[in-house]
């Protein structure tokens, strides 16, 4: 049996599986962007995909404190404009 692997949700703290979670990641040339793979170089900070999350994640700067730099606001457009379709 092969070990699934768990990743931590910055904003509820929840374990969840890595295929379950939406990664941010600040690459090394300093850009912050929505990692689909989930293989990009950099500092990555994982989220529970669903418009409230990413809502709280805003309000509460949680990717920002995770990736230590300032997320920009299209990256929570995006986020947002993703679970709206939902």
């Amino acid at each position: 049996m092969k070990k699934v692997p768990m990743r931590k949700c910055v904003v509820t703290m929840t374990q969840h599986p890595k295929k379950e979670l939406i990664r941010i990641v600040l690459t090394p040339e300093d850009t912050v962007e929505i990692d689909d793979t989930g293989r990009k170089n950099g500092r990555g900070a994982y989220l529970h995909g669903s418009k409230e999350v990413v809502e709280l994640a805003q309000k509460n700067r949680a990717l920002d404190r995770a990736l230590k730099t300032k997320v920009p606001q299209e990256v929570y457009d995006e986020l947002l404009k993703r679970y709206s379709d939902q």
